[in-house]
């Protein structure tokens, strides 16, 4: 077998391990918790860093009037069936396709994990600043407007007395390596053809 093929099922393959190890990490360290609040976020599941983790942002947030972090949203029953289309598409072009169809699915894995990224920023944009009025405790930016607890999309962020961190973890490493080597794969399978055309 040609060695872009094998990349190709390589790629493939390495993003079925999301449904091993979490995409995203989200943490909140202030001083009150000497143990930093995480939690991670799987394709199919919102899990404790620690234990009662995610019970307890849910408890201080209330107070802001943030909304509780669901059990279930409606990406959990998509993303899974997303990547198991994606993989066994993958899969059938490594198997029966020329090279120029592994870029085809390189791209494709770039626009969804693109849009996957812009959905979980739209999460957290709804997350941070659609705020019960009747919550407890009001905080205001200089100018008056209400203050909104987003947290970062990528990097770390003050937020009020927290600092939040949010970073991929390693099933979204998996899914990016997967991505690179269909690239890879592509520009090895030109090569062949080019070299055996001579």
């Amino acid at each position: 077998m040609k060695t872009s093929k094998k990349l190709m099922f390589l790629a493939a393959l390495l993003p079925l391990a999301l449904f091993l190890f979490p995409l995203w990490n989200i943490t909140l360290e202030a001083p009150q918790y000497p143990i930093p609040l995480g939690m991670n976020i799987y394709i199919n599941d919102f899990a404790d860093a620690n234990p009662h983790d995610i019970k307890n942002i849910n408890l201080m947030n209330h107070y802001v009037g943030m909304k509780y972090i669901p059990e279930a949203i409606p990406e959990f029953k998509i993303f899974p069936i997303a990547i198991i289309s994606t993989t066994l598409l993958g899969l059938l072009i490594a198997f029966k396709a020329n090279y120029k169809w592994y870029l085809a699915w390189f791209i494709l894995m770039i626009l969804l994990s693109s849009a996957g990224l812009y959905d979980f920023y739209l999460w957290e944009r709804d997350y941070g600043y659609d705020l019960d009025p009747k919550a407890i405790m009001k905080f205001t930016n200089p100018d008056g407007s209400v203050m909104g607890f987003q947290p970062p999309l990528f990097g770390s962020k003050d937020i009020l007395n927290f600092r939040a961190h949010s970073y991929p973890r390693l099933g979204a490493y998996f899914l990016g390596v997967g991505i690179l080597i269909a690239f890879i794969a592509f520009v090895l399978g030109r090569k062949e053809f080019r070299k055996r055309s001579k």
